[in-house]
Order: structure tokens, then C-alpha cells, then sequence
């Protein structure tokens, strides 16, 4: 009777296509025009921010980017770059309400972070400023963080972090405008800095472009002690401005 329960809900609604809506053969999959669209970091990746690299390597590599720009956390993944495919997935969750997009981005994210995880790893997302939470009324990240613990069995803290202040827009701005944006306004809440003393933290977040955000969060966590800093992103944006 179950069987023929979940066959005839299967006829009344097919699986579709998390990108387009398209049908497809599983649930939560892609259909092949959007698998195709998207670019997946898998094989050799940057050390650093995950992005995919060429060829293949058995030590740990960083992208030019990263190579430049040193990261002052330890290691960091993503789970694809932030075009085609990629770029609406992240589009549709942080600004269209589609938290259905948790499940399926987690599963992909969870295999992403798993070299970044130790037993007794925290998660935990970069925050939003209050106003910009009530406006968007969720936290992409934190949904993400959220879910990533639960899938993955590890100890999460959503407000490990705070905006101190409304920062502006990161959009257009170069890097360095991004880091003088971000200078002091994200630190870790005094109630749970507790929380990090020795302890590796895996932070969480959709998108890194430059690194900035993941650099403030990482330089509070570091001041607050926390022992090994790491970083999982859902897209990674291939090349910084």
C-alpha cells in the first residue's frame, strides 16, 4: 500500500528540476541542461576557497587569486562556481524564498566540507545586520549552517557571530572597498565566545567573492581563540574583482 501510495503521488507530482523546474528522474536533482550549465568543484581544487583548478595534484595547491590574496583562514571549499546554473541556485535561495533548495544544497555541501570536519568541529554561519534580517527575513547562510550540522552530526551555534554595524552593499565595489566595508563590523558575541576556546570552527556562508566577509569572520573567531579555522562556501566566484 506504501508503495503504491508514493507511485501515485509520483504521478500526481513528478520529480522537477531544482533549476528550472523542468522534469527530471529523482528528486532534487538537475535536469541535463542545467547540470550541463553548471561547473562543480570536484577533482583538484584550491586549498584555500575550493574553486576548481587543472590537471591533478596529490598536495594541497591555491588558485592564483588565493596565491595573491593570502587567506587567514586554514582551508576552504566550495561546492561550484558562481555562473550559470550556480549563480541561480544562489539567486533563488538568498532573494526568491526557496528554502526547498536547503535539502538538495546541503547534501552537495556536506560532501564539499568533508575534509574540513573533525569530530569536534563547530558550524556556524556568517550573520546578517538585524534590519538586513528582517528585510530578507532569513539568513541564507545560517539555513545552510543549519542544515549542513544536522546532515553532518556536528555542534552549530547561529549567532556565534554579530554585525556590530549596517555595512553597505559589497556589490561593485573593488577589494579593498569590500575589506575597508567590513573593517570591525563583524565579531563574535561575547555570550558565546566560550564556545571556540580550542576548538575548530567551519565557517559557513553562500557566496565568497573577494574573501572579505570570511576574513572578518575569521580574524573575530581568531581574536575569541578559536584553534583551526575553516571555510565552506555553496559558490565561489572564479574570478575576484
Amino acid at each position: 500500500m506504501l508503495a503504491a501510495g508514493r507511485l501515485g503521488l509520483r504521478a500526481l507530482f513528478p520529480p522537477l528540476c531544482i533549476a528550472c523546474g523542468d522534469a527530471v528522474g529523482t528528486d532534487f536533482g538537475l535536469c541535463s541542461a542545467c547540470w550541463s550549465d553548471a561547473t562543480f568543484a570536484r577533482g583538484t581544487v584550491c586549498d584555500a576557497c575550493g574553486t576548481p583548478l587543472p590537471g591533478e595534484s596529490e598536495t594541497a595547491i591555491l588558485c592564483d587569486d588565493c596565491l595573491t590574496h593570502p587567506r587567514p583562514w586554514a582551508q576552504g571549499r566550495t561546492v561550484m562556481h558562481y555562473s550559470g546554473t550556480g549563480r541561480d541556485l544562489v539567486l533563488a535561495l538568498k532573494h526568491g524564498d526557496r528554502l526547498d533548495l536547503v535539502p538538495p544544497l546541503t547534501d552537495w555541501m556536506a560532501r564539499a566540507a568533508a575534509p574540513l570536519l573533525t569530530p569536534d568541529t563547530l558550524i556556524a554561519p556568517i550573520p546578517l545586520h538585524r534590519l538586513r534580517l528582517l528585510r530578507r527575513r532569513y539568513n541564507q547562510a545560517a539555513e545552510l549552517a543549519r542544515a549542513l550540522a544536522r546532515r553532518t552530526g556536528h555542534a552549530y551555534c547561529a549567532d556565534l557571530f554579530t554585525r556590530t554595524r549596517a555595512t553597505a552593499s559589497q556589490k561593485g565595489k573593488s577589494r579593498e572597498e569590500r575589506r575597508t566595508n567590513l573593517d570591525g563590523a563583524i565579531t563574535v558575541a561575547p555570550r558565546r565566545a566560550a564556545l571556540l576556546q580550542g576548538r575548530p570552527l567551519l565557517i559557513v556562508d553562500d557566496v565568497m567573492t573577494s574573501g572579505a566577509t570570511l576574513s572578518a569572520a575569521t580574524e573575530a573567531a581568531q581574536n575569541a581563540g578559536a584553534e583551526r579555522i575553516c571555510a565552506v562556501t555553496l559558490a565561489r566566484v572564479a574570478k575576484a574583482p
